[in-house]
């Protein structure tokens, strides 16, 4: 099998982002960017949110639906793409509208956008070559594993809705988890309601 082709696009601000050694990284995050393309991810990513460091939000590897893969941060540098967990995860964004464009209104919380098999096959190819460079990674978490956080719905501020539901309902963990070879972090997350 010929190396899978990862495009380097490292984004403006990675020199700013904190330095980490490879040894402790264990953990790849799946993330949708609930976005209609890769370029307003790349808007969106190149965004700074943070004025004390110059930096912004985003996954490490971007993977779009037509199976083209790209990596915006090196995986030696820490990126902000799910609290709490950064320093020992990396971030895999699949190009996908999700809720987009009304993440927070009470009435559009379904994810029907499926991934592609494109998308899904360079996803593996990734984590394989993830795992032969990695020797601690050993686990996978989707988002809304990791981030459980409610925010007020944005048509009714009585109700609250799932901060992050990512990768959702349509990823296919099923076919994910054999055959990465990872496992689930945690072990049984809780459904998402």
């Amino acid at each position: 099998m010929s190396e899978f082709k990862v495009i380097q696009r490292p984004l403006p601000y990675c020199q700013q982002l904190a330095v980490r050694d490879l040894s402790g990284i264990h953990l790849v995050v799946v993330h949708c960017t609930e976005l209609p393309d890769l370029a307003m991810a790349r808007a969106y990513g190149e965004r700074v949110h943070y004025a004390a460091s110059q930096t912004g939000n985003s996954g490490h590897f971007y993977i779009d639906r037509d199976g083209r893969c790209e990596q915006w941060v090196p995986l030696t540098q820490i990126a902000h793409h799910v609290r709490g967990h950064n320093d020992d995860s990396i971030g895999i964004e699949l190009v996908n509208r999700g809720r987009y464009p009304h993440w927070y209104h009470s009435q559009h919380q379904s994810m029907t956008e499926a991934y592609t098999d494109p998308q899904l096959a360079s996803l593996l190819a990734l984590l394989q070559q993830l795992r032969e460079q990695l020797p601690e990674l050993r686990h996978i978490a989707g988002h809304e594993d990791l981030d459980r956080d409610t925010v007020a719905a944005e048509d009714d501020p009585r109700q609250q809705l799932r901060r992050k539901m990512d990768p959702g309902p349509l990823f296919p963990w099923h076919v994910i988890l054999p055959r990465s070879k990872l496992l689930r972090y945690p072990e049984h997350p809780e459904p998402v309601a």
